[in-house]
């Protein structure tokens, strides 16, 4: 099903950096080891020319030597952090789960949760007997209104059928929360899937049907009766999909920000029994709600009276099960994963103990969080990045105050936006209590109950209360970084600060400045100023701060990158979406662009000495390069080139490095080579 989090990035602005893995700064290049191999140049292969793919010539190397596992649809650096950080809480989890832990307490909850998940034999035993009374209120259903009724009971465990509702800061007026509509009801990735013809998509709606068939099958019903169900939900989430805006429209936050009193939805869904879904949701203390996408309410409308009953029971029924599919006997996992892995790629599953701690991640992944900054993030590391975003900023100060394009009046308010753009490293400042969340050894399945049910009511809780703006959206163990333009702030976990096989103090400046300060701080610092972000001020409102021409010069060089991005072809038939990857590929130049010139104040740059046979310069190129090493698979990579808002990792590096000049100076990048775009349309923005 369409997952929430990634409802919450579109919805809430969060502007999250996929496979992002960066390093904590090093002393310098006379701390690297001499007996040492290099962290770059191990990594390289100087066999191909990087004025013809820069992204291979620092990469390659690696490439060759490490192909993707089995069980993995893409292999690289970003994988490196996260088998280190299995491992690690894995052992945290077995240490909980073998102590003799008080009831109530964060250990005693890892704990019960790791041991429960892990007992395969006892997930067996039970089968559907943990979700049966959810089944039973499913096949109760009669009409629209129970259908309605039932489906705001399931949303509140898990599984989320008809649309998307959460609680976030109005786009508006930050101060507050807000409660939000969205389009959903798709068991597809993303719309395009149930309408692109081309052989790939074909086959994956095809096996969508052998899935939903599978599902059913083993739920007890008879196979051609689930075949003809699955032929009908097909059917019924095609027509949602029809009204469902594409992934580049979702990234328009005046078009998706539709706000009306919550008395007026029965003129937009008449259908839907409004007082009561919002009843059952626990949505109280607000009398106004923004819908994202008015015309998919209108069509959900239309298609809840044409729909018969019993297709809609089946649609709630496949999702249940589909959603809880991991934590259900292992026919149900592994049906999920065969169809699954026509999107990653990946040729076997994951070990049962990798699955468990993804589970726990998605479920209580802060409250491992607590125990895991305890052993593996110091507070010297948290200063070390603190003091890093400070000179990251700087430097974009400097390079505002130098724009040609640009008046006076704005660049004004960018600075006082840039000055408030508040900065959270490692880990929170101040836990969530996870107190009331309940967990024991009774199932797999009732732990996810329980932990979803726990942050169904953790989020609705917020509605009518002051916005906590020192709350985190990622956990600490978390290879990841985003900014938020409701709270105008960059979130940096510790997770994110890990080069696998090397101390902190074994990496020179130069790479720590391509590889943390580059594509991960001056990344999301970048984001507060890229094509959404720009239209956020200082206190995290949507509200213009630009003059209007200002605002027409900034489109005009946004719309050269859209236009390079849209030129790239990673499989064929499969271009970029220049529009939807905007955001990220602005952000990404932006941040080789403050990278450089923070690092040009530093003493390595200064002194100018080879290091490994590199200059200062090349180093941070290649550093730069280092965060996007790896390769993926051609099924992970069509999925995301439908779907994600990022450009493959190895258009991260070669796409940004078109358009600066320092680039072309530091590796004598010469016309006519495939590296090369001429001054005239090379992208000219922060």
């Amino acid at each position: 099903m369409q997952k929430i989090a990634l409802l919450f990035l579109l919805a809430g602005g969060l502007t999250a950096c996929n496979n992002e893995v960066k390093s904590v700064t090093g002393t310098g290049p006379d701390s690297v080891e001499k007996n040492k191999a290099d962290v770059l140049a191990k990594n390289m292969d100087t066999a191909v020319s990087p004025a013809q793919d820069f992204f291979l010539y620092a990469n390659g190397g690696w490439i060759k030597a490490n192909p993707i596992p089995a069980d993995q649809g893409s292999w690289g650096i970003g994988n490196l952090v996260i088998e280190e950080n299995l491992s690690r809480l894995r052992s945290i989890s077995e240490k909980a789960a073998a102590s003799q832990a008080a009831q109530g307490t964060n250990q005693q909850k890892i704990g019960d949760y790791w041991a429960v998940a892990m007992d395969s034999a006892k997930v067996e035993q039970a089968g559907l007997k943990p979700l049966q009374p959810y089944l039973d209120k499913i096949n109760a259903i009669t009409d629209v209104n129970s259908l309605v009724a039932t489906s705001a009971e399931l949303k509140n465990i898990g599984s989320s059928t008809l649309f998307a509702d959460f609680v976030a800061q109005d786009d508006k007026n930050s101060d507050l929360m807000s409660y939000k509509l969205w389009q959903g009801g798709l068991g597809l990735p993303e719309r395009e899937y149930y309408f692109k013809n081309d052989s790939p998509t074909k086959n994956i709606r095809q096996q969508y049907l052998h899935y939903i068939t599978q599902i059913l099958t083993y739920s007890g019903e008879d196979s051609t009766k689930a075949a003809k169900e699955a032929g009908d939900i097909l059917a019924l989430e095609t027509k949602l999909a029809q009204s469902s805006r594409k992934l580049e429209d979702l990234r328009d936050p005046y078009r998706n920000y539709n706000k009306m009193a919550i008395a007026d939805l029965p003129k937009l869904s008449g259908n839907v029994d409004w007082r009561k879904f919002l009843s059952v949701t626990g949505v109280k203390n607000v009398d106004s709600v923004i819908v994202g996408q008015p015309e998919f309410f209108k069509t959900l409308n239309a298609v809840l009276k044409s729909t018969p009953i019993d297709v809609w029971k089946s649609e709630l029924k496949f999702n249940l099960l589909s959603d809880f599919s991991g934590s259900l006997p292992d026919q149900y996992g592994q049906a999920s994963f065969n169809f699954n892995k026509l999107f990653s790629g990946a040729k076997e599953r994951r070990p049962r103990w990798k699955r468990v701690i993804g589970a726990m991640e998605a479920s209580m992944g802060e409250m491992l969080g607590q125990l895991y900054v305890k052993e593996y993030f110091s507070e010297t590391a948290k200063k070390r990045y603190a003091d890093m975003v400070e000179a990251i900023r700087t430097a974009l100060h400097h390079r505002i105050g130098q724009l040609t394009w640009m008046s006076d009046s704005t660049k004004q308010k960018a600075f006082v936006k840039l000055a408030a753009m508040k900065k959270k490293v490692g880990y929170p400042d101040k836990w969530k209590d996870f107190s009331a969340m309940q967990i024991g050894r009774e199932s797999f399945v009732q732990n996810s109950i329980n932990a979803n049910l726990w942050w169904h009511n953790y989020n609705m809780n917020k509605l009518g209360k002051p916005v906590d703006r020192d709350e985190w959206d990622m956990t600490p163990q978390t290879y990841n970084a985003y900014y938020n333009p409701s709270n105008n702030e960059i979130v940096l976990p510790a997770g994110i600060f890990t080069v696998p096989g090397y101390r902190d103090e074994e990496l020179d400046d130069a790479t720590v400045y391509g590889y943390g300060g580059a594509s991960t701080i001056g990344h999301e610092i970048t984001h507060g100023f890229d094509d959404e972000g720009r239209q956020f001020d200082e206190k995290g409102n949507l509200k213009s701060w630009w003059t209007k021409k200002d605002e027409e010069e900034f489109k005009k060089r946004a719309d050269v990158m859209v236009k390079q991005f849209n030129g790239y072809e990673p499989l064929p038939g499969y271009h970029i979406n220049g529009k939807a990857t905007l955001g990220e590929n602005i952000a990404d130049l932006g941040g080789i662009l403050l990278g450089i010139e923070a690092f040009k104040t530093t003493e390595q740059y200064k002194k100018g000495e080879k290091l490994k046979g590199y200059t200062p310069m090349q180093r941070y190129f290649l550093g730069y390069s280092l965060g996007w090493l790896g390769q993926i698979r051609d099924e992970q990579l069509r999925n995301r080139l439908l779907t994600d808002v990022h450009a493959p990792a190895k258009y991260r590096v070669n796409g940004p490095f078109a358009d600066v000049d320092e680039f072309y100076t530091t590796f004598n990048i010469q016309p006519g080579t495939p590296m090369f775009r001429p001054d005239s349309v090379r992208v000219r923005i922060w």
